[in-house]
């Protein structure tokens, strides 16, 4: 009996972990350093940036720059639940992580990850009625309508990463400690573990399927309705027309939907960490730096209210 509890104690011995980061020199590290450092100031910046410019400029203050808001509010707090500690991770300062936080950052990683395709796929259907149904537009896509979408792409969001977050807290952990991997990432968890994991990747895998394809269908199947639709309009200026209505966003789900489906809907995690942290790079990097500058670039409504803004001519 003596024996079967020490052996309990010794499956549960590890209470943090070490986060490897970047291999490489020191002039490597200070490269990833400085450009991480850059690209997240910038995508604060340029997220904040359009957050401001939508609640203050009435011109914007429709349903879909509601969503873009939304958005935008998420990559901030998406970049910051990672790259802070990434950063001192490459500097070789607080690369232990307690277990409890190693837990937090994931279940916050996820959780805006998650919330982000429940987002994109609710601006997906705003798209559909605006340019498939612009006389009830206005009637169906109100302020309640479109408050009720966003707090529900949240509030689901988060509510599904609980699961796996539970579940890790079953697992068992007896060494190594080591997370090849620049955050708490699930793929690491299990790796580690030292107990079965099929219930958790399984449980895993199904989760990704909900939280990534469902979402992906719904703005797949809206973007079919949008493009047959497009291609009705008689004059070549309609069709260019609504088209930049949703191309910005149409670009926002196809590089974020690539980058996701790769790293998470697999029936195994036993894959190469080394190829998962480079995905992830682009996953939870790039992309929140580009939304802002895509929807600047693409969007005429958005490019005329900076104008404006800066009183440029």
């Amino acid at each position: 009996m003596r024996g079967h509890s020490q052996g309990r104690q010794n499956e549960t011995r590890v209470l943090d972990f070490i986060l490897l980061g970047f291999p490489g020199s020191l002039y490597l590290k200070s490269f990833i350093f400085t450009l991480f450092l850059v690209m997240y100031i910038l995508t604060i910046m340029g997220n904040l940036a359009i957050i401001i410019l939508v609640i203050t400029n009435r011109r914007l203050h429709i349903p879909m720059y509601f969503f873009l808001c939304n958005l935008s509010f998420l990559e901030i707090w998406y970049t910051t639940s990672i790259i802070p500690k990434t950063l001192a991770i490459i500097l070789g300062r607080s690369r232990s992580i307690s277990f409890t936080g190693c837990i937090l950052q994931m279940y916050f990683v996820f959780g805006f990850g998650s919330t982000e395709y429940l987002l994109l796929s609710a601006m997906a259907y705003d798209r559909y009625l605006a340019i498939c149904d612009p006389l009830h537009y206005s009637i169906i896509m109100d302020l309640s309508l479109s408050g009720k979408l966003a707090f529900s792409s949240w509030l689901c969001g988060f509510l599904v990463i609980c699961i796996p977050a539970f579940l890790i807290t079953r697992l068992s952990f007896c060494g190594p400690n080591v997370i090849n991997h620049f955050y708490c990432n699930i793929d690491s968890w299990i790796v580690l573990s030292c107990t079965d994991t099929y219930v958790m990747e399984m449980a895993d895998f199904v989760i990704s399927i909900i939280v990534i394809l469902c979402p992906s269908l719904i703005t797949f199947i809206s973007y079919i309705y949008i493009i047959s639709t497009i291609l009705r309009i008689p004059s070549t200026k309609g069709q260019r027309k609504a088209f930049s209505a949703c191309s910005s966003h149409l670009a926002v789900v196809m590089i974020w939907s690539g980058s996701t489906i790769f790293l998470y809907v697999k029936p195994s995690k036993q894959t190469s960490l080394e190829m998962t942290k480079i995905v992830n790079i682009l996953n939870t990097i790039v992309t929140p730096l580009l939304n802002p500058f895509i929807y600047t670039l693409r969007n005429k409504d958005v490019k005329e209210a900076l104008r404006n803004c800066f009183h440029w001519r």
